[in-house]
């Protein structure tokens, strides 16, 4: 099959867009067809009985979050704003003010060259954290106030979960590193400050394959300033790797009726490229 260029694609569909316009082009004293409506501004955020906001869908109100899942995030450094830029990572301009020690730029950048084909998450393999919050197909948070408890559920993965103590409890001091790290969390009016220590640092922070260490700190906000949007906001604490702090944050979607499906990591799996690398390696 011949394949066709998007930009070609785009301007055939451009070309043809002006053609219908000249040819539907209104006749002199016509009237201006009727402007669209706005869209009504989305409702406040829902709150459990005791007034804390929820972040949970309902029987009569389904749906999950999802964030953006393309390789284009970046954080400014402290700055908390969300960048979204189209160029390459390598020359991303929120890089420059991520604080990298030369050892972890170095293999930032390396596993950038590689196409990412060695992402542990193609392997289905947990993905903590920021990624697990811009992972495809969306995530659900469930809050269970009888048990003080809030659990992640992210759809585009190995059917695994994470886990948010919320009882007050303090980190073991014998904590074992794994994939998800040791997660308590407290409520600051309506957000929910999360601290997690104890990752393995064999995943990914973020999707751009952003290294960390077993020094990770992670401090994590969660808010819903509405009904249908989520405030996702991290701050990165790990001398392991770098040389401040930093951080940032973007914006999830309430998206209404979808709802977690039977998505088997191995079977699913159809990203071949980034498993294996370019053709011209394998």
């Amino acid at each position: 099959m011949k394949k066709i260029a998007v930009g070609t694609i785009a301007l055939g569909l451009a070309a043809g867009f002006a053609a219908q316009g000249q040819q539907a082009a209104p006749q002199q004293g016509a009237q201006p067809p009727a402007a669209r409506p706005a869209p009504p501004p989305p409702g406040p955020a829902p709150r459990w009985p005791d007034g804390r906001i929820s972040f949970t869908g309902t029987a009569k109100d389904l749906g999950n979050w999802e964030g953006p899942a393309d390789a284009t995030i970046f954080w400014e450094m402290t700055k908390g704003k969300e960048v979204h830029p189209r160029s390459s990572l390598p020359t991303n301009p929120a890089l420059k003010d991520v604080p990298f020690q030369p050892w972890a730029k170095d293999l930032y950048l390396k596993r950038h060259a590689a196409l990412q084909a060695e992402d542990p998450h193609t392997r289905c393999k947990p993905s903590g954290g920021p990624r697990m919050f811009h992972t495809p197909y969306g995530l659900e948070i469930v809050d269970s106030p009888e048990t003080q408890e809030v659990f992640v559920l992210a759809v585009g993965a190995p059917h695994s979960w994470r886990l948010i103590y919320t009882d007050g409890r303090e980190h073991p001091k014998d904590l074992k590193p794994s994939w998800y790290g040791d997660s308590v969390g407290k409520w600051e009016g309506d957000t929910l400050v999360i601290d997690s220590r104890g990752y393995n640092a064999r995943a990914w922070l973020t999707r751009e394959g952003v290294p960390y260490t077993q020094q990770l700190h992670l401090t994590e906000r969660i808010s819903r300033p509405n009904h249908d949007q989520l405030r996702y906001e991290a701050t990165v604490d790990d001398p392991g790797a770098y040389t401040a702090k930093w951080g940032g944050g973007w914006n999830l979607r309430w998206s209404a009726g979808n709802e977690p499906f039977d998505y088997l990591c191995q079977e699913n799996n159809r990203d071949p490229g980034r498993m294996t690398g370019p053709k011209e390696k394998q």
